[in-house]
């Protein structure tokens, strides 16, 4: 293979691919910013494809919330320094608009977010406040809303998700359920099947005739029916009408345990749909070295194919926490992994966790993280931003229990726009 190093120059480097950089990507793309992107999008194939807002507040209560936009209310006062506490309602709309606007427009289209939260269905058939879903899943929270008649199925040999589960954790709560298992079509040979697989079968037109003449003979009265997420890889709202119109009642998906399909959806999408935006990206590879300067930053990478160096005006760090690398813990400390930046945490591995697991506060290290000013630039030992051109978005931020709160997509989103505003600012867009 000849190797042969690249040079990109570029207004903005998004550094990281995961919910908060692909944000960064759309709002930055939306404004004319020339963008450069790199980072590993393995993390955003663990989303469920819900985007939460805020569903939780306070945690140590549990309060699931209907209203997000007053548990905000209550956010600020409670929580002041929280990422999502220090942006104003109107740019959270503005930036949730914008951004489902766009992946709709790329080929997964979401719900229009509103005042309400809406009630979702979980892997383990457990119920969920989120503030928008695929329009492939819009039908199951309508339907448990209305507790209508609803069949779940699934499919012999498919792992990690049981709609009997599902039906046995809800039954209770909407006793208009009842479950089914059918072979899937070209799969009936036995051993195991993957979410994936079936998915990307399901693109295949016969495939889908297939399944949907299989589902009308055990569909009895049921007025809405649930499938494990599985509705096409590249096309899934075209999968959803042509699979609805041929069963004759609403269907829904619901997610499966990850990595699944909507967050392979969300990847694909942008790895291949992206770069004919204008976005210069470089997939699946990490940063090695950053060098912050008076005029922006300079990037230094390798791939399969050489080396590869980004300069760069501003540039945004949105490298997320442990699972994607932006965070590291080692024995009796927590560091970030790129410019060595101060993060926010206990005082020592023993103040990490509480003693039960399932304490109702959370875990003092899920808060911890990368301090910002009110512009998302990162802070120094000194409190002071480090550079007046670098901004940092998403759960790398201190101060927020993503999971508890559940507001992974809210904070991604949200402190992303606002990024992306002081991005424009800086090289005198706005």
């Amino acid at each position: 293979m000849i190797q042969e190093p690249r040079h990109h120059k570029a207004q903005l480097a998004v550094i990281g691919s995961g919910m908060a950089g692909l944000a960064a990507s759309v709002f930055a793309l939306g404004r004319g910013i020339a963008t450069a992107q790199v980072g590993n999008t393995g993390a955003v194939a663990y989303t469920t494809g819900y985007l939460d807002l805020l569903g939780c507040h306070p945690v140590a209560t549990g309060t699931l919330l209907e209203d997000p936009w007053a548990g905000l209310d209550a956010l600020r006062g409670d929580e002041p320094r929280h990422p999502l506490a220090r942006v104003v309602d109107e740019d959270i709309r503005a930036a949730f608009s914008e951004f489902i606007g766009v992946l709709g427009r790329l080929g997964v289209r979401y719900s229009e977010p509103g005042e309400q939260n809406l009630r979702v269905l979980s892997p383990a058939g457990t119920v969920k406040p989120t503030f928008s879903v695929p329009m492939t899943m819009l039908a199951g929270a309508q339907a448990y809303a209305g507790r209508q008649r609803c069949l779940l199925l699934d499919f012999r040999g498919l792992k990690g998700f049981s709609v009997r589960q599902v039906a046995a954790n809800l039954i209770a709560d909407w006793p208009a359920l009842s479950t089914d298992r059918l072979p899937f079509p070209g799969l009936e040979a036995g051993g195991e099947i993957y979410p994936e697989v079936m998915a990307r079968a399901l693109e295949v037109p016969e495939t889908r005739e297939r399944l949907a003449e299989r589902i009308r003979t055990v569909l009895g009265d049921a007025e809405v029916l649930g499938l494990p997420a599985i509705l096409g890889v590249h096309a899934p709202d075209h999968v959803h009408a042509e699979l609805q119109r041929l069963i004759g009642v609403p269907l829904f998906e619901i997610p499966t345990m990850p990595p699944a399909v909507p967050g392979t959806r969300l990847r694909e999408m942008f790895e291949q749909r992206f770069p004919a935006e204008g976005l210069a990206l470089v997939p699946q590879q990490k940063v090695q070295r950053l060098e912050l300067g008076d005029g922006g930053g300079r990037l230094s990478l390798r791939d399969s194919y050489g080396d590869v160096t980004i300069e760069a005006e501003t540039l945004i760090l949105a490298t997320g926490r442990f699972l994607s690398g932006g965070l590291q813990a080692q024995v009796d400390s927590i560091r970030e992994t790129l410019l060595g930046l101060p993060v926010a945490q206990p005082d020592g591995r023993g103040a990490w966790y509480r003693e039960q697991y399932m304490d109702p506060r959370g875990h003092p290290v899920n808060r911890a993280g990368v301090e910002a000013d009110e512009q998302f630039r990162p802070l120094d030992t000194n409190g002071q931003p480090l550079s007046p051109r670098l901004f940092a978005a998403g759960i790398l931020l201190a101060n927020q229990d993503w999971i508890r709160q559940r507001c992974g997509a809210g904070v991604a989103v949200a402190t992303a726009y606002r990024a992306v505003q002081e991005v424009a600012r800086v090289l005198g867009l706005e």
